[in-house]
């Protein structure tokens, strides 16, 4: 025993690998990035299960090689890379990182490996629209927590935020946003090749640099030099040639000083959570507690609906309601959302809103029918029986002796489900609803901090569920005593 603390006492004090250090010891470079960015940054090779591909990929590997180990891809989501890299789950984030001064304040930044512009693009129909200035007030899509991000926010417009590169272009076709701007990059395979669409012209420029964690500089500085040894061997562009994303811009890259890295990192700036953040998130509240409401207004009826039927309805109308629940309980409400908004925007053009509550509406239903049919079985078969022998319809018998008992015995099931309701309308962010936890990740990435974000979140999911719990609660109360 003596032995063994002999030889951890040494290891108390030792300092932790820097970055550097704790690659080669590791003996791989482990890069983080979103596979759904798709094509030309990094995507699943479908040739290789399991491999990747685009120039992202290689230019890792290429890295990777000059520093003298393997390269190992690390997924992670796009709007969550810069915090998934301050806590260590990978090495560096490397997935079209542009260098914004919000970034530049928090983190590290390698020199620049590629510049690329800022395209608008509108519906080839709207042509008032000729840039941002004939924007304001109007919604344009993007991806949340870019460059294109912040040049639309401060721009007086309305700024909606995707998770994917294809749906904007979608929405842009359908009407639902006014314009999109987008990396040239992804216009150029995104948007442009669809005919409804045209180029307004390019609004901005900025550069993807590697970001690296604070206190790893050996490790910036070693990519910096490695970045230099293949922009200057050609290696680079030919990379870029590979991908067709190379043009005569990029030859800056070639010819990159440790200057003009300066320059382009001085502008930085922290931002912090204030007032004008707290209001955004009693908006979203709002948003979500006008979906959760909406979708639940949809679902109750509907469930009622769908129980009796299965109970009581004909053969036929039975199967088709027992099929819908099966349907939409067995399937992922975000595939369903998905399949709503996207999926038949051709055939049913829906708002994002709208699109919403309609699709946790018609979710939840199926939820709902099960909780009142168990409501309704509940009830003594007797009773049903009685009331028909006193001479009521059907109908009548369910409205006014077994429905009234039925709702009591499916009241906190009912609870139930508006509360997760209320938690499931998260999902709808992929549609472009900002609601309340689409709005904290937004400020969450805005101010690098997820806990005061989260922390604020959390407390107002609670003060809008707790005080329906206890009405419930006082529902119930009030119905036994009945």
């Amino acid at each position: 025993m003596a032995l063994l603390a002999l030889a951890w006492l040494p290891s108390c004090g030792a300092e932790p690998d820097s970055g550097l250090a704790r690659v080669r010891r590791t003996g791989e470079l482990r890069w983080g990035a979103d596979a759904q960015g798709g094509e030309p940054y990094a995507m699943e090779d479908p040739d290789a299960p399991g491999g990747m591909k685009g120039f992202e990929v290689e230019l890792a590997e290429a890295l990777a090689r000059e520093l003298g180990v393997r390269a190992r891809f690390v997924q992670n989501d796009w709007s969550s890379l810069i915090p998934s890299l301050e806590r260590g789950s990978f090495d560096v984030a490397l997935n079209g990182i542009e260098v914004t001064p919000a970034r530049s304040g928090r983190i590290l930044f390698t020199r620049p490996y590629y510049v690329f512009n800022l395209r608008l693009l509108a519906r080839r129909d709207d042509a008032a629209v000729t840039g941002l200035d004939s924007l304001k007030g109007q919604r344009v899509g993007t991806l949340a927590s870019s460059l294109a991000w912040d040049l639309l926010q401060r721009s007086g417009v309305e700024a909606v935020p995707y998770e994917g590169v294809e749906e904007p272009y979608i929405d842009l076709e359908q009407g639902r946003v006014r314009a999109v701007l987008m990396d040239d990059i992804i216009a150029q395979r995104y948007g442009q090749p669809r005919p409804a669409l045209r180029v307004v012209g390019d609004v901005g420029e900025g550069y993807y640099a590697i970001a690296v964690r604070p206190g790893d500089e050996d490790l910036r500085e070693a990519l910096d030099e490695a970045l230099g040894r293949i922009a200057r061997s050609g290696e680079l562009r030919a990379i870029f040639q590979r991908w067709g994303i190379d043009s005569a811009a990029q030859q800056r890259m070639v010819d990159w000083t440790e200057a003009q890295t300066r320059e382009v990192l001085a502008s930085t700036h922290t931002v912090r959570l204030g007032w004008g953040q707290l209001v955004l998130f009693l908006q979203a509240a709002g948003v979500t507690l006008l979906v959760s409401v909406g979708a639940m207004l949809l679902a109750i009826p509907l469930g009622i609906g769908l129980a009796l039927t299965r109970l009581y309805g004909p053969g036929w109308a039975g199967r088709l309601a027992t099929a819908y629940v099966e349907l939409f309980r067995g399937t992922p409400v975000l595939l369903q959302l998905y399949v709503l908004y996207y999926g038949l925007a051709g055939v049913l053009r829906l708002d994002p809103l709208s699109a919403a509550i309609l699709g946790l509406g018609l979710n939840y239903a199926a939820y709902e029918a099960e909780v009142y049919r168990a409501g309704v079985l509940a009830v003594p078969r007797g009773q049903l029986e009685a009331a028909m022998a006193l001479g009521m319809p059907l109908r009548l018998a369910l409205r006014r002796v077994i429905l009234p008992q039925a709702f009591r015995v499916a009241l906190p099931g009912v609870t139930n489900d508006f509360i997760a309701l209320l938690k499931d309308s998260s999902l709808v962010s992929v549609i472009s609803v900002v609601e309340l936890t689409k709005r904290m990740t937004i400020t969450a990435v805005d101010v690098r901090s997820w806990l005061i974000p989260g922390a604020l979140c959390a407390l107002l999911y609670l003060a809008m569920s707790y005080p329906l719990s206890r009405l419930a609660r006082r529902l119930e109360a009030r119905l036994e005593r009945g």
